[in-house]
């Protein structure tokens, strides 16, 4: 007998039918409950994450200010004229909405006085780049081209007027090498926060203080949170965090000087620098030729940039720290300050200059043909032989020279606030043994003696020097900061002098010395009697260094001077690209520079 199939019941069948629509409903609700109750916040919060863009901004730049409270570097509002595209947005290909913001250009024209400045390649980009973002149609409105656009404009949908901040340099080209320039950030710099979607238009320091200073000047960036639709439009703001801005920096230097000292060097390739002796204040910094760092702003049009960087004469090189130069007789003050403290020579030394000095077989000329006979240090150093400092340089040894040029700051960088200083060169045999696998001659310290051969310093190392001899041997650090102010203080938090050494020198010594700087200026047969002025007493020490092929005949001319003798409060060094000499072409210049300083009303440039 053959058994009855259960699935033959009608009954059987239904319910177990609904046994499955109960459990495929349970999974369901499940399902339901997870997506919309347990993963709820998450999905939220996904969508709130794609619908969220994050824009950066860039804090208010720090200004710049000389000792005087004077703004050598500011800034100013600049005015852009931005078009909302979510407001022309059309329906379509983005072809249509791009039409229509061309329109809306053609139509702004006239009322701003310029042509458009966007092509449509540069709006399609912004449309796939940044469209939660305003489309900046024209930068740096003009007052005509604002109250146009404020009678005219007015009832245009999508348009508006943004403020924005804009770097200036109020003296020009004064001191463009100590200031620098700026030029666009890297869009990378997040602080370590969650990186950012968008960056507004922001600079940063690229050369001199600008760049040195930079993480003082550029401040906290803020941010702002927009909320965008499915095809990126910005629906509304979010929230927002403003930004910080940067702190403002009191600088070393005086303007009036500043001037004085350009003035002094004119057009020709060379540097001055002027420092306070009493603590390493560096009033004035020229370096020629120069640039307007206002052509950076906001961007240097490439044309112009290879211009700058293609000109021979070098006129992006601050020649004040960056310049290596031989130095020439000016030298001959360290190599005398080596004989004289080291005991190998002395003060009462006497030397005959005939006008030529043999070792060996070799020949060393003084720079007085004739010959300057029977001299004293201080006449040597008011004539400026040769043969008296080949004498005292071979009694000294080049260890001892190098010794007292490095306690005295050359052959290494000052620590000057500036980017691309050199370190120059003080030789001696370690030296010449390492670079060129030979060894050390007396020929050699001959021309070190003299400032010649193989030493190179800089200007700013050469007032340096000048400084140490007109202080009586301390030795501070040049420096351009002198304060420091944070956002919305009163006042600014001056920075101490920094003392790196006292030289110890003996008395006696440094007198000699200084007396004879004195007679390089005052004495009957000084090399820079065009220096003196009425009233005023002037240290000084000329210098003419040789360069390239000797028959070429090549010469930088150096002088280095402080003054007022008795109570120094300026100590300075001027060089001059392919000059004459010391005497006939860098006299003049301090002349011209120390009648500035020194004239009666200069009250105005004592710190």
């Amino acid at each position: 007998m053959a058994r009855e199939n259960p699935w033959n019941d009608e009954v059987l069948r239904l319910r177990a039918l609904f046994a499955v629509m109960i459990a495929l409903f349970l999974v369901l609700a499940g399902r339901f409950w997870q997506i919309q109750i347990h993963r709820g916040p998450m999905y939220e919060q996904d969508q709130f994450r794609q619908s969220i863009r994050r824009v950066r901004l860039p804090g208010v730049r720090g200004r710049l200010f000389d000792r005087h409270g004077r703004a050598v570097a500011d800034n100013r509002p600049s005015y852009t004229l931005s078009i909302y595209l979510e407001e022309l947005r059309k329906p379509g290909s983005w072809d249509r909405t791009i039409d229509a913001v061309e329109e809306l250009l053609r139509t702004l024209s006239p009322i701003v006085g310029s042509p458009p400045r966007l092509s449509r390649t540069e709006i399609r980009n912004h449309i796939r780049k940044q469209l939660p973002l305003p489309l900046h149609a024209w930068r740096d409105l003009d007052e005509a081209a604002m109250a146009r656009f404020a009678e005219l404009a007015g009832r245009i949908p999508g348009v508006d007027i943004q403020a924005d901040s804009t770097r200036v340099y109020p003296f020009g080209s004064r001191a463009a090498h100590v200031l620098g320039y700026v030029g666009r950030a890297d869009a990378s710099s997040d602080d370590g926060e969650e990186p950012f979607h968008y960056y507004l238009p922001e600079v940063a320091g690229r050369s001199g203080l600008e760049k040195t200073l930079d993480p003082l000047l550029r401040g906290e960036a803020g941010g702002r949170l927009v909320r965008v639709d499915v095809t990126g439009y910005r629906r509304y703001d979010f929230g927002q965090r403003d930004p910080r801005p940067g702190r403002d920096v009191m600088l070393t230097l005086d303007m009036r000087v500043q001037g004085l000292a350009e003035q002094a060097l004119g057009e020709d390739p060379g540097a001055v620098v002027v420092l306070d002796p009493r603590n390493g204040d560096i009033l004035a910094m020229a370096s020629r030729p120069a640039f307007d760092p206002n052509e950076f702003v906001p961007s240097i049009p490439p044309t112009r940039w290879r211009q700058l960087n293609q000109d021979p004469k070098t006129p992006l090189l601050n020649r004040a720290v960056a310049g290596g130069y031989a130095p020439g007789s000016t030298f001959k003050l360290v190599t005398a300050l080596a004989a004289l403290e080291s005991g190998r020579s002395h003060l009462g030394d006497i030397h005959t200059c005939s006008g030529s000095f043999q070792l060996g077989r070799t020949t060393f000329r003084c720079w007085f043909h004739p010959g300057h006979g029977v001299l004293n240090l201080r006449q040597a150093i008011e004539q400026s032989c040769n043969v008296y400092f080949f004498e005292m340089g071979l009694a000294a040894g080049i260890a001892r020279i190098h010794e007292m040029a490095s306690r005295m700051g050359l052959g290494s960088r000052t620590g000057v606030e500036l980017d691309f200083e050199v370190a120059g060169l003080v030789p001696n045999d370690e030296w010449k043994r390492r670079t060129q696998r030979d060894a050390w001659r007396d020929g050699d310290t001959c021309n070190v003696a003299i400032g010649q051969g193989a030493i190179v310093v800089t200007p700013l190392q050469m007032a340096q020097v000048t400084m140490l001899i007109a202080n009586g041997g301390r030795l501070y650090r040049p420096r351009l900061v002198r304060g420091i102010r944070d956002f919305g203080a009163d006042s600014f938090a001056m920075n101490s002098p920094v003392l790196v050494r006292e030289m110890n020198w003996h008395a006696a010594v440094l007198e000699a010395v200084r007396l004879g700087m004195r007679d390089v200026v005052h004495g009957e047969r000084g090399t820079a009697r065009r220096v003196a002025i009425s009233g005023v007493t002037v240290a000084g020490k000329t210098g003419t260094a040789e360069f390239g092929r000797k028959e070429d005949r090549r010469r930088h001319a150096w002088m280095v001077a402080y003054a007022p003798f008795d109570a120094p409060r300026y100590a300075i060094s001027i060089v001059v690209d392919e000059g004459i000499s010391g005497g006939e072409t860098a006299a003049p210049r301090m002349r011209l520079l120390l009648e500035g300083l020194l004239a009666a009303n200069d009250s105005e440039g004592q710190g």
